[in-house]
């Protein structure tokens, strides 16, 4: 139940950013909907969007039901069921549309609204639900690679935006305000996504190092590397104390550390990648996991 009250709330945020920004101000992007929207405009309407949306949703359901499980596939149906909904409910509520182009700048709009997309896309990848289309190929492709599903978006949207040139009516301007959506959605659900997974690395140099090692492994229930230093200055030996933690824990280690050494010098990094007990798993790729599953039946 809670997992589909987020995906609810999720997908209404993201029908939001589109119904009430995005849409009423003429302003597209990439994804399926902007695939699909192509396709019809390039055929003379000879594959209308309620055609090709369908068709190319029921191939990716499928897909992602082999590859994610039974469970991603009923969310997702779930998700797209009622953003469907919301898309034919809300533009009934003109009150909540922002069309005032002397109050409100076109650029400004497209970023907002851009950034509602992002959260409620962010929150129904959260609960292993998806909106359909790119969604489902930036979970199958995250699944195996360690690819941000945000990169995703972006090489895919990159084609489907710059098409629009082909499209009679549009020209460069909505090729770039469909950019400028398209990078604010990418690095706003890496963000929704990899917030709370970002991590980072802490150098303590303290000739207490000891007692902040003992602390940090007993108390703080923190992992401890100490690296043999040599102090170029003084040419006094010592020990560096490696930490790896959580972006939002970095104050309580920086504080327990400062509690015991007030003078103790400490370098914070950002770790790009953390992979092992507590942190995140190896993606190796497809390719890897066959070779592993063979060995096993040879064996």
């Amino acid at each position: 139940m809670w997992d589909y009250l987020l995906l609810s709330v999720g997908t209404l945020i993201y029908c939001l950013g589109w119904t009430s920004f995005l849409i009423p101000n003429g302003l597209a992007s990439g994804g399926l909907t902007g695939l699909c929207t192509i396709i019809q405009y390039g055929t003379g309407g000879a594959i209308p969007i309620g055609v090709s949306f369908p068709i190319i949703n029921v191939f990716l359901l499928i897909l992602a039901v082999i590859v994610m499980g039974k469970a991603f596939g009923f969310k997702t149906i779930y998700v797209i069921a009622l953003s469907s909904l919301l898309f034919e409910v809300l533009p009934g509520f003109p009150q909540l549309e922002v069309v005032d182009p002397e109050r409100f700048d076109k650029f400004l709009v497209a970023i907002v609204g851009a950034s509602l997309e992002a959260v409620g896309i962010g929150l129904t990848l959260l609960r292993g639900g998806s909106t359909g289309g790119t969604d489902i190929v930036a979970m199958i492709v995250n699944k195996y690679w360690p690819v941000s599903p945000g990169r995703v978006y972006m090489v895919t949207d990159i084609f489907i935006i710059a098409s629009m040139l082909l499209v009679p009516g549009m020209g460069i301007v909505d090729m770039i305000y469909g950019y400028v959506i398209m990078l604010t959605f990418s690095f706003g659900v890496d963000f929704v996504l990899l917030g709370n997974k970002s991590s980072v690395q802490i150098l303590v140099f303290s000739s207490k190092y000891k007692e902040i090692a003992d602390h940090m492994i007993n108390d703080v229930h923190r992992g401890v590397t100490a690296l043999q230093s040599v102090g170029w200055y003084t040419q006094s030996e010592g020990k560096v104390l490696l930490i790896v933690a959580r972006k939002h824990q970095m104050n309580d280690v920086v504080n327990e550390v400062k509690a015991i050494d007030r003078s103790a010098f400490i370098s914070v990094s950002t770790a790009m990648g953390v992979y092992g007990e507590g942190f995140e798993e190896v993606k190796s790729g497809l390719k890897l996991k066959k070779k592993e599953h063979l060995n096993e039946d040879m064996k």
